[in-house]
């Protein structure tokens, strides 16, 4: 058994799948930098100077300065300005990957297709070889 999973875990599917993983990863991180760092100021300064990350309802109805506030005072809180953030995040990374999909089909070479090898006769509409002078069905020598 120990022999099958190791044959398992070398298996070049799964060699790929962890190298997808750990790629996938930083990936991830890298867009959520742009998010966070890049694409929400500009959006929260033509929205009037918001920080969506700083946006957040506490539950204990309490008013706190910031979420660092909040969080240092361990309070709960809805923090929809954090998950604006990550769907932002999410939209991205889904359409940057769904680009790099397409461009990996375009890019993917076709297969190319097999020569025929039959034909198929024109008086009995049997199937013969190509290289066939005679139908052996019925003898049509016209092929």
């Amino acid at each position: 058994m120990l022999e099958e999973f190791k044959k398992f875990l070398i298996k070049g599917n799964m060699v790929d799948m962890a190298v997808g993983f750990i790629f996938g990863a930083a990936f991830a991180t890298v867009v959520k930098s742009l998010v966070k760092n890049v694409i929400m100021p500009p959006i929260g300064q033509l929205l009037g100077g918001v920080d969506f990350s700083q946006l957040f309802i506490a539950l204990d109805g309490k008013e706190y300065a910031s979420l660092k506030a909040l969080e240092k005072a361990g309070a709960p809180a809805i923090k929809y300005g954090v998950f604006i953030n990550d769907v932002i995040s999410f939209l991205i990374l889904g359409f940057v990957m769904f680009m790099f999909i397409k461009a990996y089909n375009k890019m993917k070479e076709e297969e190319p297709k097999a020569a025929p090898t039959t034909k198929v006769c024109g008086d009995c509409a049997m199937e013969i070889p190509i290289e066939a002078k005679k139908c052996p069905y019925c003898g049509n020598t016209n092929v």
